[in-house]
């Protein structure tokens, strides 16, 4: 094993090892308040005093994790890996969030007792394992040092029901990825080589309340339960979320996270409310998905050089708080604040396909049919697995008679944004519940439409009040970006009533999210005159162009 860390530090780049010498006690008891055991490795630098590093996971303690164990370890800290309960060896079920906060802080407890202890330690994880931090951070006390957040959020509830629909793609897929840990490494692996079939059923099928067992062949319980309890004041969510003691959280945080990530708003307001507490913070948003190789990387080299500094006092690289990358052609790194400042552009919505900053005086709405039965796929965008998500080219999707697509002249100038994104569409529908899915993309010079972020919104009555003519106007936040549309360029934005399977269907029946099975299409129309400006909103960070 040492040859191959010497290997990976290598070609990873990553800081020197500070000893070869690491002990590894595997299948540790931790026993915690109920009575459950969790299974628990424990890597031993052969250093007279080192603190220690905390990762708690339901993905097992084999594989590469073994391999980050002993990276970390031989940078000169002890490190704890844990399997969450229910998991690889752990006893209790395995019951998303609920007894993170309990277990965690009995495991700290179980750190305590240990002689190798020195009173300082830290946490390192990416997804669910930075859930698992914030779960515990703010009971920890000044013995947490240091956190790395990878990918993560102190809250889940909004990312789970993003503009009040349901990620069902992230959801489902998550849930198959679980119960595909407690099957053979052969049957998973001729699942995958068949292109998870049973999955791809469970996606399309209705009711959802039957999807899990398509998708897994057994029912999945938080899947039920996530099912139900989608409301936004539903009591079921206040324990299983962690924001509400953000500010209590006195420890360094490391935050890495990608543009096209499935927590990034999320994540990003935990960090202005880290930084307007007064914590100590790192921010790092590069041009990831959820699972990209690059995210992993730069999550480690970011996390080492934090524990370092925070965990160990040893010095450490002089870095900015901030540091995102622009996408697009001429972008690259940069060290702003975040947000910058930046001025809001509106870009309008215009008959016959038009895009521009100047307001339409007069024009005719658009028309589209929507139908739930035949839903607006989903192209690329913030997913959970890695190979379907990120940017792509959108042409196949802008094809379809249920997409609006508003397209700017070619471009002058570049145009840098960099912020928040959002949307305002005015529209009519005769149904009363439909979903708003609004994309902004980037169409290069070949005609190539590439997405840059997008976001949903689920419309029902009284949520959005009409005017006297029936016409809603639908505020979309969009996903945030960094992002450079150069000269020659053109935006594009497109409008449709959904993107399935990233978000459930809406069935425009207004029948729960679990059960409905009616299917209602409808028409609906998007208006673009002086009375109804639908427009995207841009921050602008450099001088705005002149479309030519």
């Amino acid at each position: 094993m040492r040859l191959v860390t010497r290997a990976a530090t290598a070609a990873l780049r990553l800081p020197a090892a500070r000893t070869g010498r690491v002990a590894v006690t595997r299948d540790i008891p931790v026993r915690v308040r109920d009575g459950v055991t969790l299974r628990t490795d424990h890597y031993a630098p052969g250093l007279p005093a080192a603190p220690c590093v905390l990762i708690r996971t339901p993905y097992g303690r084999g594989g590469p994790i073994r391999l980050l164990g002993r990276l970390i370890a031989e940078r000169g800290f002890h490190v704890v890996i844990q399997s969450c309960r229910g998991t690889f060896g752990s006893g209790g079920e395995f019951a998303p969030l609920v007894h993170e906060r309990d277990d965690g802080l009995d495991t700290l407890d179980w750190l305590r007792r240990q002689r190798w202890w020195t009173g300082a330690f830290g946490m390192f994880g990416a997804s669910y394992q930075g859930f698992v931090q914030w779960a515990l951070a703010a009971e920890a006390g000044d013995e947490l040092r240091a956190m790395v957040a990878v990918v993560t959020a102190s809250a889940t509830r909004d990312s789970t029901y993003a503009g009040e629909s349901f990620a069902l793609d992230t959801v489902l897929t998550w849930a198959e990825l679980l119960q595909a840990q407690t099957v053979p490494w052969l049957a998973r692996q001729w699942e995958l080589k068949r292109g998870q079939p049973r999955l791809a059923r469970a996606l399309a099928h209705l009711p959802l309340a039957e999807a899990d067992r398509v998708a897994t062949g057994v029912t999945v319980p938080f899947f039920q339960e996530w099912l139900r309890h989608h409301t936004p004041d539903a009591g079921y969510w206040r324990t299983r979320v962690f924001g509400d003691r953000i500010t209590e959280v006195r420890a360094p945080v490391a935050m890495v996270s990608g543009w096209q990530d499935i927590f990034l708003p999320a994540q990003l307001d935990d960090y202005a409310r880290l930084r307007a507490a007064g914590a100590r913070t790192r921010l790092v948003v590069g041009p990831w998905t959820h699972g990209s190789p690059g995210l992993l990387l730069a999550s480690l080299r970011e996390g080492l050089d934090w524990l370092d500094t925070h965990l160990a006092g040893r010095p450490g690289p002089d870095r900015s708080p901030v540091r995102v990358h622009v996408g697009g052609a001429g972008g690259g790194w940069r060290d702003p604040d975040w947000p910058p400042p930046a001025t809001p552009a509106r870009w309008h919505l215009r008959s016959a396909g038009g895009l521009a900053p100047e307001r339409q005086e007069h024009g005719t709405p658009d028309r589209i049919w929507y139908d739930p039965a035949d839903p607006t796929p989903s192209l690329g965008g913030p997913l959970l697995v890695a190979q379907r998500a990120g940017a792509v080219d959108n042409r196949p999707v802008e094809a379809r008679p249920d997409v609006l697509v508003y397209t700017s002249e070619p471009l002058r100038d570049p145009v840098e944004v960099a912020g928040p994104v959002r949307a305002e569409i005015h529209l009519r529908s005769e149904l009363s519940y439909l979903d708003v899915f609004v994309r902004l993309c980037d169409v290069d010079r070949r005609g190539r439409s590439w997405n840059v972020c997008d976001g949903l919104v689920r419309v029902e009555p009284g949520r959005f009040p009409r005017d006297p003519s029936g016409v809603v106007t639908v505020p979309v936040t969009l996903w945030p970006t960094a992002y450079r549309f150069a000269p020659g360029h053109r935006l594009r934005v497109q409008v449709s009533g959904g993107a399935h399977p990233r978000y459930a269907r809406n069935p425009g029946t207004g029948e729960p999210l679990g059960t409905a099975v009616t299917l209602r299409a409808g028409w609906r129309e998007i208006l673009h005159d002086r009375e109804h400006p639908s427009a995207l909103v841009l921050p602008l960070v450099a001088a705005p162009s002149t479309a030519g």
